[in-house]
């Protein structure tokens, strides 16, 4: 659920699966918060919005009942004729409105129905809501490519445990032994790329919570996702210590000049500033 600011009025979008709903109530409280059902129950009997509500379901929905839509439409124009929410979904099987109860209760609509209703609200405030709308799905693809490098670097950082796991500890040792080797290979990735091993960031900036990882930036994370793939594959091969952290020391000054001159990046980065 996320709620956007159209010229005023907040809006209620859900997702259902991978499409969007819209809520109904919320747009018509832009033209009378009194009278929301009454507006929607309203713009339901026109015979122009069945028209397109019945189209819009025959397209989309297998289950769609077209004799009964038939009969509905026949009656639209009378002026005793009267239809809400609730009775055309019932009547027809429609899946592109409904209407829910409670704390976030409401009409919720498809986009493509939503942003038709708010045409018959104001031209002014649909054109609004698709700005709006479509600022939202922007930032929720930005945030998913951060999410992914986020997740990228856990994925390799397991890769990069496991090539520990079975090439540096010997068997027998215990508890306390491993966790010092893997600090010590956490470390030789610090060193490459920060210049530093975790105490030493600690102790110069004096933080009781976090670690130097923590306050990387986006640059720093990707690099970081492939130096832990890099030194996996280096202790495959059996190199020394010290000949690893040359070689990712290498690898991370190539690579953050590259990153840093990515405007990508620079996007990124951007997002993370509150």
């Amino acid at each position: 659920m996320a709620k956007i600011d159209v010229k005023g009025t907040p809006v209620t979008i859900v997702s259902a699966g991978k499409e969007d709903y819209i809520s109904l109530t919320d747009i018509a409280r832009h033209k009378n918060s009194d009278r929301t059902d009454d507006l929607i129950r309203n713009w339901l009997r026109s015979r122009n919005t069945l028209e397109f509500l019945g189209i819009w379901e025959q397209l989309n929905n297998s289950r769609f009942n077209p004799v009964e839509f038939d009969g509905i439409k026949m009656l639209a124009g009378l002026n005793s004729f009267t239809l809400t929410p609730k009775q055309w979904i019932a009547a027809t099987g429609a899946i592109g409105i409904y209407s829910t109860a409670g704390r976030y209760g409401g009409t919720y609509a498809h986009k493509d129905i939503a942003f038709e209703f708010a045409t018959w609200i104001s031209v002014e405030f649909k054109l609004y809501l698709i700005k709006e709308f479509q600022r939202l799905k922007h930032l929720e693809r930005e945030q998913l490519g951060w999410d992914i490098r986020r997740n990228l670097t856990r994925i390799n950082y397991r890769i990069h445990t496991n090539a520990i796991r079975t090439h540096l500890i010997p068997q027998q040792l215990t508890s306390e032994q491993i966790n010092n080797v893997y600090a010590s290979e956490a470390d030789l990735l610090n060193m490459a790329l920060f210049g530093k091993t975790a105490k030493q960031w600690r102790d110069e900036s004096h933080a009781n919570t976090g670690n130097i990882r923590d306050e990387a930036n986006a640059a720093q994370l990707v690099c970081l996702a492939n130096l832990e793939t890099l030194n996996a594959h280096l202790i495959h091969q059996g190199l020394a210590h010290t000949e690893r952290l040359t070689l990712l020391n290498q690898t991370a000054i190539q690579q953050m000049k590259l990153l840093l001159a990515d405007a990508r990046i620079r996007q990124l980065e951007e997002q993370k500033k509150p």
